[in-house]
């Protein structure tokens, strides 16, 4: 307790004559002498980085390399501390921490394939398990502020993380596809294997910042098809009308859906017992689908 409180805090007059009394003995500290060990939201600095756009017709991939769309926690190392990309500190184990070097370096914390749960509350612990971070690699994909093409950054990239000798120290994967065709058929063999999708970066592109098509993303977007099984009501602007329909899907799995709906729907939403289709990215470790939105009622046949 600190004696600066004692007006709002102790609204008895009794109590407050007590407690000041051990303030003034020494037994309560007065908050001016407490050390200051607060830390500002604005010391929190958001990291510079690449962000991707999505991949159009108007591309053409053979001057780009194809990678992985992995699905990780993205994490910046700064030369002295790994941050994510709001500026918060990752907690990292030290021996994870001292293997890198000391230049900066741009990937995602990665667990494997569809373990985005998992690796998520692994890297947001404030204290580290050091059981799962011996899980945890970390795929490195850029040297921020490195001179040259993305293609000859690549090799410094593979020159230093080699010398650390880190087997959680990896560099991704890059590869070339000479047209759309090739693209596409990668991206269909990679997804029904568990990934994400495809992430292409310009080979002849100089190091930048912000949204660009130098960088760009590739996914599947799957439709797959539900029964409603009940309404959920609105909040906030969507007070009065249908906030998400809970579906079940023919293998059981139930989840709430209420992206992608209009106005209209949720005035006169899809009746309990028909079937919706639904688009989505992936599944999630539980099968669930992620971020999935409503299409259409299905038509009876």
């Amino acid at each position: 307790m600190y004696c600066t409180h004692l007006p709002s805090r102790l609204p008895l007059p009794r109590l407050r004559v007590l407690v000041l009394s051990l303030c003034i003995a020494g037994v309560v500290t007065p908050l001016a002498l407490l050390p200051d060990t607060t830390v500002a939201a604005t010391d929190i600095e958001t990291p510079a980085i690449l962000l991707a756009r999505n991949y159009h017709a108007k591309i053409n991939p053979a001057a780009y390399l194809v990678s992985e769309k992995l699905d990780g926690v993205r994490a910046i190392w700064d030369g002295k501390q790994l941050r994510f990309r709001s500026g918060r500190l990752i907690q990292a184990p030290a021996w994870f921490i001292a293997a890198l070097p000391a230049h900066r370096l741009d990937g995602e914390l990665w667990m494997g394939r569809r373990r985005f749960e998992a690796l998520s509350a692994a890297v947001r612990r404030q204290i580290p398990d050091d059981a799962e971070w011996r899980q945890i690699s970390y795929q490195i994909y850029e040297l921020p502020e490195g001179s040259g093409t993305f293609s000859e950054r690549l090799v410094s990239l593979r020159q230093s993380i080699a010398a650390s000798q880190a087997p959680w120290l990896q560099v991704l994967p890059q590869q070339r596809v000479s047209d759309d065709a090739e693209l596409q058929a990668l991206l269909k063999k990679i997804v029904s294997e568990g990934a994400e999708g495809l992430m292409l970066h310009q080979a002849d592109a100089r190091w930048q910042t912000g949204r660009s098509d130098v960088l760009l993303k590739l996914k599947l977007h799957e439709d797959a098809e539900a029964v409603v099984i009940g309404h959920e009501p609105g909040r906030g602007k969507y007070q009065g009308l249908l906030g998400a329909l809970l579906v079940q899907t023919p293998e059981g799995q139930r989840f709430r859906l209420g992206s992608g709906l209009s106005d209209a729907q949720r005035q006169s939403p899809p009746a309990i017992g028909s079937t919706v289709t639904y688009r989505y990215r992936d599944l999630n470790a539980n099968g669930i689908p992620k971020f999935a939105s409503f299409l259409r009622v299905r038509e009876s046949e």
